[in-house]
């Protein structure tokens, strides 16, 4: 009888708690957010699915020696992961729609300043006593409004990584919702007429420069701001690989296998953090709502530039574009294409789009050296 009872009171069912219940429904959620909705399901399956090993009571996975504590110190502490990320990213990135039209850098640089308006806000709420988060923490937070998932978990790992499972969830949570959160906004700033304005065809872009921008990029930024060298390198790194046409099984592997690989890794081990005296606490209800401002803001920063632009310029830019600074790449770009063939069926803005939307990228590796610069 004793044994029956010693059986029992090992199992999970016993052990397990009511914020590890809710945790499990939280990750639950994520889980059918990832398939059912579709929302991000590279990062939102295996976070999903690493914060239900981490709060099974009774499973050390995320703990100790555990392989999900493992993939968080090896990958996550020392900001492995996130940098692959960057170097897989680059390799498939094109910055000849950017070199075609450079002054698309102003969109991506404008779409920022949801970023740092967010850093405010998060100090500002702290003074009114409403949440306590530290200048470290609102640096951290502030990033999502940068709309880049690697680069919000590379800064938090950083500065805060007691919040990485918030931020991380709530970055992939607002990329996967481009298509339902800009939309409003594109359409609350601009008119029909602004929405219409078709632009002229870009120019060819030859591969000597396509080569020259990423070195040239990387030592004018990592010269300014050293603290954004890691991400923008590694980034830079994997954009020259893919344009130099010379390690073409390099540059196939950094945009498939490897960061497949890491991308498990990476989600498993943000999930890791998604345990209930990290996550429900009431900064994370602050960092949600923080995140979507900060996102907002980001969108409608672009916009109006390109308004600004136009008032200054006499080659047009459709403001739609502006949306595509924040760097979710290429959903933003798409949701501008979008918006624009609506107003006008011969208008066809992806490309245009691109630009600003790669800019962001460099400007949200920017940022993020910037913050970590300041308060690191």
């Amino acid at each position: 009888m004793n044994q029956l009872v010693e059986l029992w009171q090992s199992t999970g069912l016993y052990q397990i708690e009511a914020d590890q219940f809710l945790m499990l429904v939280i990750s639950g959620l994520l889980l059918y957010l990832a398939i059912s909705k579709k929302f991000e399901p590279l990062l939102l399956l295996p976070i999903g699915f690493g914060g239900l090993l981490a709060n099974i009571p009774g499973v050390d996975i995320a703990v100790g020696q555990g392989i999900l504590a493992q993939f968080y110190a090896i990958g996550l502490q020392t900001t492995i992961f996130p940098l692959l990320i960057f170097l897989g990213v680059g390799a498939m990135t094109d910055f000849g729609p950017l070199l075609a039209n450079p002054k698309t850098l102003l969109l991506g640089a404008a779409a920022q300043f949801g970023i740092f308006a967010t850093v405010i806000g998060a100090l500002l709420l702290s003074d009114l006593g409403l949440f306590e988060f530290s200048v470290r923490q609102a640096a951290a937070i502030g990033i999502i409004g940068g709309a880049d998932g690697p680069t919000a978990i590379y800064v938090a790992g950083i500065l805060a990584p007691e919040l990485l499972g918030a931020i991380a969830v709530a970055a992939y949570s607002y990329m996967a919702l481009v298509p339902l959160i800009q939309p409003p906004i594109m359409r609350a700033l601009t008119t029909e007429k602004e929405r219409r304005i078709e632009m002229t065809q870009l120019r060819a872009v030859s591969q000597r420069e396509k080569i020259l921008f990423p070195l040239v990029l990387l030592v004018l930024v990592g010269l300014v701001i050293p603290s954004a060298a890691p991400l923008l390198g590694m980034f830079c790194l994997g954009n020259l690989m893919k344009e130099s046409g010379v390690v073409d099984r390099l540059s196939k592997t950094a945009q498939n296998a490897l960061i497949n690989i890491v991308t498990i890794m990476l989600g498993l081990a943000v999930g890791s953090k998604l345990v209930a005296d990290q996550f429900l606490v009431p900064e994370t209800l602050g960092i949600m709502a923080l995140g979507i401002v900060a996102f907002s803001i980001g969108t409608a920063s672009g916009v109006l530039m390109a308004k600004v632009m136009n008032a200054f310029s006499t080659n047009k830019v459709n403001p739609l574009i502006g949306a595509a600074g924040v760097s979710a790449v290429p959903m933003a770009a798409r949701v501008a294409n979008k918006l624009g063939i609506e107003a006008n069926p011969h208008n066809f803005l992806l490309m245009h789009a691109m630009g600003p939307n790669v800019a962001g990228v460099i400007g949200s590796a920017v940022a993020a050296g910037v913050l970590i610069q300041i308060v690191g």
